[in-house]
C-alpha cells in the first residue's frame, strides 16, 4: 500500500437523485436505493483504501451530490483551485470543501463567482505531470483555464466536450500511468481530438467504444497499474491488460443514476509538482465591439452563438441598450479560444458579422504577394457580400467590387491606395492579397428582423393567398419606385416561369420598363421561344394544358430555327420571333445573358458555353442593380447571389421552401423569400402594378 497517495471521499449518507442537472438523472428522481448506494460506495472505498490512504469529509444534509468529491476542486502540490459549480443545486457544497482544504493546509484559490469550473471533474493531470487536460462546454467555462495555468503554473490543454451525456471531462477521459490514455473520441470536437493525438502517441491511446463509455468505463480511478471502474467489456479489459494494467470492477450502478462512477466519487489530493515544468502560454483572448440594433436584428445572439459553436467562450464586458427603438445598442465582448488557430477562425467569422476591435488593437492588414497566377496565399481573407474596409498605411480603404467568396487585392495607384475583390482565377503574380483577419472590418446594417421575413404560401396565420398578396404589394411598390427613379432591376429566371404560365407577365414587366436586365440559362430562352413560335412549353399546349403529338421535339425545332437565324435578335428582325420574354428584351433593348450548362440542347447561339465568360458577363450586368428578382432558378440565382453585394434587395420566389430558404438566407436584411408558384406570383405582381398605375377618380 502506498501511504503517500491520498484520496478524498464522502460517505453517501445523504445521497439521492433529487433533481435533474444532467441527462443521466432524467427519469431517476427518487429512484436510487440509499442502502445499495452505501454498499457500492463501501466496496469502492475498501478497494481504494487497500492501495492508498483515504480521507473522508463529513456529508452535509441538503447536498446529495457532495458524495462526488471529484468536483470539490483541483489539487496540485499544496495548492487547490476551488470549484465554482455551474448549477445552484451544487453551489452550497463549496464552503464545506473550502473548509476541508484549509484545514489540511492547502493554499486555496477561488475563481470569480460567475465563472463556472467544476474541479477535477473537468481538469485531469497527465499522470506524468507534464500538463493539465481541462474540459469545457457544459459545466466549466474556457475562461477558467487561464486562471488554472496562472495559479498552478502548468501548461493547460483545453478540450471541448460535445456530447451532453459526457458533461464532465472525467466521464469520457482518463489519463493513466506511463502516459497512457483511456478515452472516448466522439465526446470531443475535431480540434480536441487532434490535440489529443498530437500529445499522446497512437500506441498509448486506448479508445473506448460507446457501450463501455455509457457504462462510465472512462470514469476510472488509476493507482499505479490498477484501473478501478464500474464495469468494462472483455475487449476493453484485454486492451488494458496488453499494456500492463489490471482492471478491478466494482458495481456503481446507483451512482450512474446521478451521472457518476468511480472517478466522480474520489478526489486525488496528492498530486506532485514537477518543478522544472511551467505554464507556457495563457488562453488567447480578444475584445470586440458591436454597435447597432443588436437585439432586434438578432446580431448579438448570432455573435455569441458563433463564438460558442466555434469552440470559444465569451464574457460580456459591457452592454448598453438603446433607449428607444431607433436608438443603437453597444456591446463590448471578450472572446476566449483554446489556441491562436481557433481564435483566428472565430475572429474571421465575427468580423464578417460586423465586429470591430478596440482602437488600441487596430493594426494594418497583412499583405502577401501572389507567386502563382490564380492561386492566393495561404490564409487569404475570404470576402462576403457586406461592404468591407481594409486598413493600409494607417488609413481605412473601402473595398471595391464587393462580392462573396473572393480575395482582397491591394494596389497603389497615383490616386492612392485601392482595394478590390478579386476572384481566385483572376489573381496575377505580384498582386498583394490580404491574409488573416487583422486590419479588416465589415459594415453591416443591423436592422430589425421584422424587415427580413419569409412569406410562405399555404402558411399559418393570415390566409395564405392574402399573405402572398401582402408581399407582392410591397414588391410592386418598390418596382415602380425604382423605375420612376431610373434605377435598375435584374431578373434571374428559370424555365419554370414559362411552364407555369408566367412568361406573358414577365414579358409585360419588360415591355413596361420594370426590368433592366435578364439572366438565365439556355432553357428559359428555349422554352419562351417555343411557346411564342409553337404555342407549347415542353411539348404541352399552354392554352389547353395537354401534350401535343410530337411536342417533345418542338424545343429542338425552335433551337434549330434560331441557330439558322444566327441569333435571337436576328430572329426578331426577320419576323420569326414576334412575342414572348426574349422578344421583349430585344425590342426594348434590355440586355440578357444566357449561361450554358452540360445538359443544354443546342445550345442557342446566344448561350455562353464558356463558364468563366458567362460569370464575368453576369457580374457586369448586375453591377449597379437596386433589386434582383430570382424566379425559380436555384442554380443561376445562387451564382448571382454570390456576386451581389449587400444593399441590393433580393426577392426569391420558388414553390420549394428549401430553395427559398437557401437563396434568401444570406444574412442580409434586404432578402425576402416568397414560397409560391412563380406563375401566380408574376400574375399577382402585374395586377398590383396595374392598380398602382390606375388613375384615381372620385366616385
Amino acid at each position: 500500500m502506498s501511504l503517500t497517495l491520498r484520496f478524498l471521499m464522502c460517505p453517501p449518507t445523504h445521497y439521492e437523485v433529487d433533481y435533474v442537472i444532467n441527462p443521466w438523472m432524467e427519469g431517476n428522481i427518487h429512484k436510487s436505493s440509499r442502502d445499495r448506494a452505501q454498499q457500492q460506495w463501501q466496496k469502492l472505498y475498501e478497494i481504494i483504501q487497500s492501495r492508498a490512504t483515504v480521507d473522508l469529509i463529513e456529508p452535509q444534509p441538503g447536498w446529495p451530490d457532495m458524495v462526488f468529491t471529484a468536483n470539490a476542486g483541483l489539487v496540485l502540490g499544496d495548492r487547490v483551485v476551488l470549484s465554482r459549480f455551474y448549477h445552484p443545486e451544487r453551489q452550497g457544497e463549496e464552503p464545506y470543501f473550502k473548509a476541508w482544504f484549509e484545514s489540511q493546509g492547502y493554499q486555496v484559490f477561488e475563481l470569480p463567482k460567475q465563472l463556472p469550473f467544476e474541479g477535477a471533474g473537468d481538469a485531469l493531470l497527465d499522470r506524468e505531470g507534464r500538463w493539465l487536460w481541462a474540459g469545457y462546454g457544459f459545466r466549466s467555462e474556457l475562461d477558467s483555464h487561464a486562471y488554472l495555468a496562472k495559479w498552478l503554473d502548468i501548461e493547460v490543454l483545453s478540450l471541448r466536450l460535445m456530447d451532453e451525456r459526457f458533461y464532465h471531462l472525467d466521464t469520457c477521459f482518463c489519463p493513466l500511468t506511463d502516459g497512457y490514455l483511456l478515452y472516448y473520441p466522439p465526446a470531443f470536437d475535431a480540434y480536441s481530438n487532434r490535440l489529443i493525438e498530437l500529445r499522446v502517441p497512437a500506441e498509448k491511446r486506448i479508445i473506448v467504444q460507446e457501450t463501455d463509455a455509457v457504462n462510465f468505463a472512462c470514469n476510472a480511478v488509476n493507482i499505479d497499474r490498477t484501473v478501478i471502474l464500474n464495469c468494462a467489456s472483455q475487449e476493453l479489459k484485454s486492451a488494458l491488460a496488453q499494456v500492463g494494467f489490471e482492471v478491478v470492477e466494482t458495481p456503481l450502478t446507483e451512482f450512474l443514476k446521478a451521472g457518476g462512477a468511480a472517478k466522480c466519487l474520489t478526489l486525488r489530493v496528492t498530486e506532485p509538482v514537477r518543478e522544472e515544468l511551467h505554464a507556457t502560454a495563457t488562453i488567447p483572448s480578444r475584445v470586440i465591439h458591436l454597435e447597432g440594433h443588436l437585439l432586434d436584428s438578432g446580431l448579438l445572439n448570432r455573435v455569441l452563438d458563433t463564438i460558442v459553436e466555434s469552440g470559444g467562450s465569451f464574457q460580456v464586458l459591457q452592454f448598453n441598450l438603446g433607449e428607444q427603438r431607433q436608438s443603437p445598442s453597444q456591446a463590448d465582448i471578450r472572446v476566449m479560444a483554446p489556441d491562436a488557430e481557433v481564435m483566428d477562425a472565430i475572429m474571421a467569422q465575427l468580423i464578417t458579422l460586423g465586429a470591430i476591435l478596440p482602437p488600441s488593437e487596430v493594426c494594418d492588414a497583412t499583405l502577401e504577394t501572389v507567386t502563382q497566377a490564380g492561386v492566393a496565399p495561404d490564409d487569404f481573407y475570404v470576402t462576403t457580400i457586406y461592404p468591407t474596409e481594409v486598413r493600409v498605411g494607417g488609413e481605412w480603404v473601402r473595398v471595391q467590387n464587393q462580392r462573396m467568396d473572393g480575395a482582397i487585392v491591394v494596389r497603389s495607384t497615383p490616386e492612392g491606395t485601392v482595394a478590390e475583390c478579386c476572384i481566385l482565377r483572376d489573381l496575377q503574380v505580384g498582386d498583394r492579397v490580404v491574409v488573416g483577419v487583422e486590419g479588416i472590418r465589415t459594415i453591416r446594417k443591423t436592422e430589425s428582423q421584422r424587415n427580413n421575413q419569409e412569406f410562405t404560401f399555404m402558411g399559418s396565420g393570415v390566409s395564405s393567398e392574402r399573405r402572398v398578396e401582402l408581399v407582392v404589394e410591397q414588391i410592386a411598390w418598390e418596382l415602380r419606385r425604382i423605375r420612376d427613379q431610373g434605377g435598375k432591376v435584374i431578373v434571374v429566371a428559370g424555365p419554370v416561369v414559362i411552364h407555369t404560365g408566367g412568361g406573358e407577365h414577365l414579358a409585360k414587366l419588360i415591355r413596361e420598363g420594370y426590368v433592366q436586365g435578364l439572366l438565365g440559362g439556355n432553357a428559359i430562352a428555349v422554352h419562351d421561344m417555343e411557346q411564342a413560335i409553337m404555342g407549347t412549353s415542353l411539348g404541352v399546349d399552354m392554352k389547353r394544358g395537354v401534350p401535343v403529338r410530337g411536342g417533345h421535339r418542338h424545343h429542338l425545332k425552335v433551337i434549330n430555327t434560331i441557330r439558322r437565324c444566327g441569333s435571337i435578335a436576328n430572329a426578331v428582325a426577320q419576323g420569326i420571333l414576334t412575342s414572348g420574354v426574349m422578344y421583349e428584351c430585344v425590342k426594348n433593348n434590355v440586355p440578357f445573358v444566357l449561361a450554358g450548362s452540360i445538359r443544354d440542347d443546342g445550345p442557342l447561339p446566344d448561350t455562353i458555353m464558356d463558364l468563366i465568360v458567362a460569370q464575368r458577363e453576369y457580374a457586369r450586368l448586375i453591377k449597379g442593380a437596386n433589386m434582383i428578382l430570382m424566379l425559380s432558378s436555384m442554380l443561376h440565382s445562387i451564382g448571382v447571389g454570390n456576386m451581389t453585394p449587400a444593399g441590393v434587395k433580393l426577392v426569391c420566389v420558388d414553390i420549394n421552401p428549401a430553395v427559398v430558404t437557401k437563396l434568401a438566407d444570406r444574412g442580409s436584411v434586404e432578402s425576402v423569400g416568397v414560397v409560391t408558384d412563380v406563375g401566380l406570383f408574376l400574375s399577382l405582381l402585374v395586377q398590383q402594378l396595374e392598380r398602382l398605375n390606375r388613375p384615381y377618380t372620385l366616385a
